[in-house]
């Protein structure tokens, strides 16, 4: 069934082949952005232009328009939530928000949803202000399960991987390994999850389309510890890693994580969504980072 789709962040990363991935499926759509980053949408999407950040701005440029589902890939606090809440009640179906696996400890293995339960969370009336990303973003789902009059959704992704990614994390070991240059990772024995940016954008899209609510985790299948996720690397670029326990943080791997930091997808899994494995492109990823640098 054809709908009427508002992305906010969709110039760039997954929130890009979100984009596509609606246009591709029939939907209408709109993305609102600032027009400092360019898209390759053309006609096919319409666009508002406008700082999200300010909401009497955003709320000039939805005036009289109305969503079937609105995708937010770039609210991370509370103040932000209760800003699209005023904002959108009354012209928007559903509200998928992007959000994190921070709202979960490092050092947790397999969580589950329950296990952060941002439906009973008490949320201190705005301003909350500046706290930490994983909290930001667990207050912002509390705020939007708890006050929103509209359904939402949530999805908690890990560290997303791809040849789009402009945080480069991934691209960060691949080029210290092929420049036999040390990196610090205090436990490549810890356990660790992550998305391919193309399944988090299609995760993303089933979110909207299943009418499911509330939060859920979202990760390929396999959970590599960090020395296995090395040895792919070694392996593909053909050098090998050299890794300190610890260092300067100048010198810190984006994956130095303490302990484990993976989530159960049983929940996503059972709503019908089927998650890629990790072998099957982690190893084409590294690869192909490897021969562009290479």
């Amino acid at each position: 069934m054809t709908q009427n789709m508002l992305v906010l962040g969709g110039t760039r990363f997954f929130g890009k082949l979100l984009v596509e991935k609606l246009l591709e499926a029939g939907h209408t759509v709109t993305i609102a952005t600032r027009g400092t980053t360019e898209d390759p949408f053309g006609d096919r999407v319409k666009r508002i232009r406008v700082d999200r950040t300010d909401e009497s701005a955003l709320a000039a440029a939805v005036q009289g328009q109305y969503w079937d589902v609105v995708y937010d890939n770039i609210c991370y606090q509370a103040d932000e939530a209760r800003a699209a809440i005023r904002v959108f009640t009354g012209r928007v179906g559903r509200y998928v928000l992007t959000s994190s696996l921070s709202v979960y400890e490092t050092g947790s293995a397999e969580v589950k949803e329950e296990q952060v339960d941002t439906a009973s969370m008490e949320i201190p009336p705005s301003p909350v202000g500046q706290v930490p990303y994983g909290e930001g973003k667990a207050q912002a789902e509390a705020v939007f399960f708890r006050e929103a009059p509209f359904a939402a959704a949530a999805a908690r992704l890990p560290i997303v991987l791809g040849p789009h990614d402009y945080t480069k994390r991934l691209h960060f070991h691949i080029d210290r390994i092929q420049k036999g240059t040390s990196f610090v990772m205090p436990n490549t024995q810890a356990r660790i999850c992550f998305i391919h940016e193309e399944e988090a954008a299609d995760f993303l899209k089933w979110l909207g389309e299943s009418g499911v609510t509330g939060p859920f985790n979202a990760a390929s299948a396999g959970r590599p510890r960090l020395r296995e996720l090395l040895a792919v690397i070694d392996r593909e670029t053909g050098r090998r890693a050299i890794v300190l326990p610890e260092g300067p943080d100048s010198e810190g791997s984006p994956f130095g994580i303490p302990g484990d930091w993976t989530m159960d997808t049983s929940r996503a899994e059972a709503a019908g969504f089927v998650f890629r494995n990790l072998d099957d492109w982690l190893p084409d990823l590294v690869h192909e980072l490897a021969e562009r640098k290479g």
